[in-house]
């Protein structure tokens, strides 16, 4: 308790200072336009929180990202998995694999736009941006499984989905969980960038990008801290479920 205790008070000293800087650098700007203080965008924040269609947008966001977030996860597991058993699929996966992690995410969003519907584009950028972390993450980690962990199952005549299950998913669970976390960063940060580009309806980034024409730079940074917070407080749900895990 008082571990958690002193963590809360240093999380709750660091985050004042850099609110007094941020103030701080409000008060030497003097143009709200440029740069709103926190009490700016707290005020913000309050007139958005009792519209029911910034609600709306928050939810459908939240749902479009997520669903693009676990369908990378899973494809990215999987196809981890068959890239490990079979070396065809590897070579043939390989550069499809190198070219979404070199082209940038609006490029993607460009394209995709002719592709998708505006409703569907955000979760399948999203998808896109997750894939390859989890992919890489996982194969590396099945790849620097210590063969005498491997040995030490057919000693024991565990089976192939024993072997899996027990040994294998276990060794690798912390390198998922790592890629899953950073992963979730960035299905928040290309969805979102999605979202501003192709306007969907009820969406934050639609918001934003109305906040930004009509010059109302407090509700900007309101909107943003809306995508930062559902971004750590679903951060903090992974780890969350990692600890049980891993426990």
């Amino acid at each position: 308790m008082k571990l958690n205790l002193k963590a809360f008070l240093k999380a709750v000293a660091v985050s004042l200072l850099w609110l007094l800087v941020w103030q701080l650098a409000a008060m030497g700007i003097g143009q709200e336009i440029l740069l709103p203080g926190p009490a700016a965008t707290a005020t913000a924040l309050a007139d958005f929180g009792k519209t029911a269609d910034f609600w709306h947008a928050v939810s459908a966001s939240v749902l479009r990202i997520m669903v693009g977030y676990c369908a990378g996860v899973l494809c990215g597991v999987a196809g981890a998995m068959l890239s490990i058993q079979l070396t065809i699929f590897k070579a043939i996966t390989s550069p499809l694999l190198h070219v979404i992690r070199s082209v940038p995410v609006a490029s993607f969003i460009i394209l995709a736009f002719f592709w998708f519907p505006s409703r569907v584009l955000p979760a399948f950028i999203a998808f896109l941006m997750v894939l390859p972390l989890i992919w890489s993450g996982v194969e590396t980690a099945m790849k620097e499984i210590d063969i005498k962990f491997l040995e030490m199952a057919q000693v024991f005549q565990l089976g192939r989905v024993k072997t899996l299950f027990q040994i294998k998913a276990s060794l690798i669970l912390p390198a998922f969980l790592s890629s899953a976390t950073t992963a979730l960063g960035f299905a928040w940060k290309s969805g979102v960038a999605a979202e501003v580009i192709c306007r969907p309806d009820a969406s934050i980034g639609k918001l934003l990008q109305d906040s930004k024409l009509y010059l109302e730079t407090p509700r900007v940074f309101a909107l943003t801290a809306v995508v930062v917070v559902a971004s750590l407080l679903f951060e903090w749900l992974v780890k969350k479920a990692a600890g049980r895990f891993l426990h």
